[in-house]
């Protein structure tokens, strides 16, 4: 069920500790705010100095109310905190909003002080949101905790900026979106993103959830929650940069960007992520119908060639396509338009809008009728036939109302089916396009925001981008004490992964020994190096005993190497070489990465990522979502190699490494992938 917050967002009674008469102080700001409800719930303005605070009786303290609080905000000075917190609690405070800054974010002594009254506050079955937040709102109970009045509608907003939340405000409206709650996260002592994202997802006043953060925390606990709340959750999120992978020891390490991580668990736990508020703005108002498309094939409409051409290739930039319509839907086009009329996709009025404006409810109706077709995306001058500021019809004359009758057929017929249909139009805030507006068909006046927003509503562009939920973690297994090459060879052995025969070897001696075990081809690895081939550490294709030992007397008297491993030499000539890690996230825990290995793996960089463990299924589906996946299935001559055996290797890795959190680190490349089998030629390992 998660935390309760009911205290949180529908309190009994409301006191703003540290309301103001000063306009400078922000306990002046949410004192004002919070009397805006004062018939829904008692409000408390609570002053040191008692009197009144705008026009209200101001107690002198929260045991001067003389009844119980249930929620306090506390906007008071760092160093009067704790005793606030305190006679919060005494008074029967189930909840806490705590705006007083000072804590975590100066350092160790404030994150000490911070943690004791986090410890406090859940020791008496309180919950707290903050500290150094700016408060909280939530419409649908008439609750106002925070600076600024926030428009009613269905979005919950949990953002780590105030004035994010101020743009969103102003983009949002011309869309008709508005806020169920807003909650400044702060520094999350004790009520974090996660307990609010589970909260907004039982709420049933919230139909989409908005999240700004600039650090997860417990990013894993993160996406669970997100792939659980059967609502869409979109996240706008900065610090994507590939600093993380500086320092990184294998090749799965310096491949493994904060942005990969991000984007993997985003795309696993079905979050739409999104770069800026705009584009933000653009997915929620695409998710409002909440109508999905079966596919991503896109019929383009639109009175002018310019407009049409523009359209569809930002349909196609965001990773949709622009099909030629088939020759029942075109013949059926002509019937209705005229000679000049463009029909095969983009189709265009060409200027027949003018003459008809019903033309384009008749095309709209027609496009989403066509089977060939997923969405239509109508482009151009539309609304400027009704527009009042320049438009041909000047607001007032029979080409508008034309227009507007063919508004309200399209939303009509919109209405009436399941397909998306985005408008974008010159003339966005014109009576036509409210008209569509409001019955839910999403108006952009960019161009790029209207082939964005069908882009949010399309299926996955691939099957390694198929939402497919987080799977839990497995119970850790008994710790590694070594990391080296066949310590970590023989424990994935254990797990279940195939390796060739091999032996550690000290000596010429030993050497010698062990061609008499199992003949060669051979392969010679000094060991204890962790990039054995970029130090000529590896030799391979050693054909009989006189090539290993050569090749051992040349590798020992270069590098000195404590221990050699023989191996026998896997039959390279059908095979695909493929690269599976695991890199420990410090938010999301353990990722994974698949892709094309060998020595080009850094090179190359066809390379998937999800959160680990992966199963067999998902596996596959990364494996065929690489650039090269044709690979795979054989090439010029070549044979298709078991890719299903590569799955299964890769299920076997990621689940040994997620049940080792003491792994930093760890890879296995190549891992060769035959027509009939897998064998792992070689793996690392680095201990946290």
């Amino acid at each position: 069920m998660g935390r309760d917050l009911s205290a949180l967002f529908d309190p009994v009674s409301v006191a703003v500790v540290g309301a103001s008469d000063d306009p400078a102080k922000y306990g002046h700001a949410i004192a004002a705010q919070a009397l805006r409800a004062n018939g829904r719930r008692p409000v408390h303005l609570v002053n040191r100095r008692g009197g009144t605070v705008l026009g209200h009786t101001a107690a002198a303290g929260l045991s001067a109310i003389g009844e119980p609080v249930d929620l306090a905000v506390i906007s008071v000075p760092a160093a009067g905190f704790e005793d606030a917190v305190e006679e919060a609690l005494h008074c029967g405070a189930r909840a806490i909003v705590a705006i007083t800054a000072g804590f975590a974010e100066t350092g160790d002594a404030g994150r000490a002080r911070q943690r004791a009254v986090a410890e406090r506050v859940r020791a008496a079955g309180a919950v707290m949101v903050g500290p150094n937040c700016l408060g909280i709102a939530d419409n649908t109970t008439d609750l106002f905790l925070a600076s600024d009045t926030f428009d009613p509608g269905g979005v919950a907003l949990l953002s780590q900026s105030g004035n994010l939340a101020l743009e969103l405000q102003l983009r949002f409206r011309p869309h008709g979106l508005g806020f169920s709650r807003f909650v400044s996260l702060g520094n999350q002592a004790d009520v974090t993103l996660v307990d609010l994202l589970a909260d907004c997802a039982r709420h049933e006043g919230t139909r989409a959830i908005a999240v700004y953060a600039e650090d997860f925390a417990d990013g894993r606990a993160f996406a669970e929650a997100a792939a659980d709340a059967g609502k869409p959750v979109v996240l706008l999120t900065g610090g994507r940069g590939d600093a993380s992978a500086r320092s990184a020891q294998s090749h799965t390490g310096a491949l493994t960007t904060s942005a990969d991580v991000v984007t993997a668990a985003c795309r696993d736990a079905g979050v739409e992520l999104v770069a800026t508020p705009r584009e933000l703005t653009v997915v929620l108002a695409a998710s409002q119908g909440a109508r999905r498309a079966a596919g991503r094939r896109v019929a383009v409409l639109t009175d002018g060639g310019g407009h049409g051409v523009v359209a569809a290739d930002a349909v196609e930039a965001a990773g949709l396509t622009v099909p030629e319509l088939r020759r029942p839907t075109q013949d059926h086009l002509r019937r209705a338009l005229w000679e000049q009329s463009a029909v095969a996709n983009p189709v265009d009025l060409a200027g027949m809008g003018e003459q008809n404006p019903g033309s384009y409810a008749d095309t709209v109706s027609a496009l989403l009728a066509a089977e060939e077709v997923d969405a239509v995306l109508m482009t151009g001058y539309f609304g400027g036939y009704a527009a009042a500021d320049g438009g041909l019809g000047g607001g007032g004359t029979a080409l508008a109302d034309g227009e507007q009758e063919a508004a309200r057929l399209i939303a009509a017929r919109h209405q009436a089916g399941a397909k998306p249909l985005v408008v974008q139009s010159m003339y966005p805030g014109s009576p036509s396009c409210r008209t569509l507006a409001a019955a839910g068909i999403p108006v952009f006046g960019a161009t790029e925001d209207a082939a964005r927003a069908l882009a949010a509503t399309a299926p996955a562009a691939s099957p390694a981008a198929v939402h497919t939920g987080v799977t839990p973690l497995p119970h850790p297994d008994a710790p590694l004490r070594e990391a080296g090459y066949l310590p970590t060879r023989r424990a994935l052995e254990a797990a279940g992964l195939a390796f060739p025969a091999a032996r550690e070897i000290h000596g010429e001696a030993e050497l010698l020994a062990v061609t008499e075990e199992f003949g060669g081809p051979y392969v010679l690895k000094a060991l204890h190096l962790l990039h054995k081939s970029d130090a000529g550490g590896v030799a391979l294709g050693l054909a009989g005993p006189g090539e290993l030992r050569a090749a051992f007397r040349e590798m020992h008297a270069r590098l000195g190497a404590s221990s050699y491993s023989v191996e026998a030499m896997a039959d390279l000539s059908d095979g695909i070489e493929l690269i599976v890690g695991v890199h420990q996230d410090p938010r999301f825990g353990p990722v994974a990465m698949v892709g094309l290995g060998g020595v080009l793996a850094e090179a190359l960089r066809d390379v998937a990522f999800a959160l680990a463990p992966v199963s067999a299924e998902r596996a596959l589906r990364l494996l065929r979502g690489l650039r090269t996946a044709a690979l795979l299935d054989g090439v010029r001559g070549r044979p298709a190699v078991d890719v299903s055996a590569a799955a299964a290797a890769v299920e076997t890795i990621t689940a040994f490494a997620a049940a080792h959190p003491e792994i930093a680190e760890i890879e296995v490349n190549p891992l060769l992938v035959r027509p009939d089998g897998v064998l792992a030629l070689d793996s690392r390992a680095v201990l946290a």
